[in-house]
């Protein structure tokens, strides 16, 4: 399997981060990552090439504007920010990159976008995966997000993200801090359409100890897509699920793709 790193420019001045995985012989879609409020590309660890493996599917992982090498983002965030995200600068850069059917893998704020990707996009998507997704914040998020902020100043947390988003931290960081505290954003969040625009099947991950995000987001997003979609609790699991349980995680996402889509796993 073929590891590379590239820039991709989408229009209006914009270049996003990208890293693509691709077989000799590829199986299946491209499976996508969409990654959390603070993550990127090195965050998420092993896990895409791990997942890439394990099914044969090529995978394509990138940094949203604002992270990594990526282009800025505007600041502050407009409310509809992930419905940007989701609908207008990822469908551009699969059609900046040839790419016509995938997987939506998605984490936490990124799990969030993939649900609205998946509604934008129609048949293009041919399943979707999400893990510690929001629809709304509730009381943990609120609490997990003070928290977080008490980290920052006191902890390494700072210097460690410095590694990855470099002189834009302070930026992102405040940036998520300061959108999902404001009460006109959570008046704003409405999945309601996108999530019952979803035609594929779907999967909805989260860990039974997630600090951020009580079940009913889970129940809540099941509900609102309807009879393709599944939840799946992990216990002992907090609010990565991809990390704190690497192996079981992909097992889990390939004996869904596999009954879903008819993947054929490789050893």
């Amino acid at each position: 399997m073929q590891i590379r790193d590239m820039m991709v420019p989408v229009g209006e001045g914009v270049e996003l981060e990208v890293r693509r995985m691709q077989h000799h012989d590829p199986k299946g879609p491209v499976l996508v990552f969409l990654h959390e409020s603070l993550g990127s590309i090195a965050l998420w660890r092993k896990f895409p090439e791990k997942l890439a493996r394990a099914t044969g599917c090529d995978a394509l992982i990138y940094n949203r504007r604002g992270y990594g090498h990526s282009s800025d983002e505007t600041l502050p965030r407009p409310y509809d920010f992930q419905e940007k995200e989701g609908s207008v600068w990822l469908p551009r850069l699969l059609d900046e990159l040839g790419i016509e059917r995938v997987v939506l893998i998605g984490h936490s704020d990124g799990g969030s976008i993939a649900l609205i990707s998946a509604g934008a996009m129609g048949s293009r998507v041919q399943a979707l995966v999400t893990m510690a997704a929001h629809i709304y914040a509730d009381h943990l998020t609120l609490a997990g997000l003070e928290e977080m902020a008490i980290r920052y100043r006191e902890t390494d947390i700072r210097e460690r993200l410095e590694r990855y988003h470099g002189h834009r931290t302070d930026d992102l960081f405040n940036a998520w801090q300061n959108v999902w505290r404001d009460e006109g954003f959570h008046a704003a969040m409405d999945f309601s359409r996108w999530l019952a625009a979803i035609e594929c099947p779907a999967m909805i991950i989260q860990g039974e100890n997630d600090e951020y995000g009580v079940p009913e987001q889970v129940t809540d997003i099941v509900a609102g897509i309807g009879a393709n979609a599944r939840e799946v609790f992990l216990e002992d699991t907090g609010h990565s699920p991809h990390l704190e349980k690497t192996d079981q995680v992909v097992a889990l996402i390939c004996d869904f793709l596999c009954g879903e889509i008819e993947l054929k796993k490789q050893n």
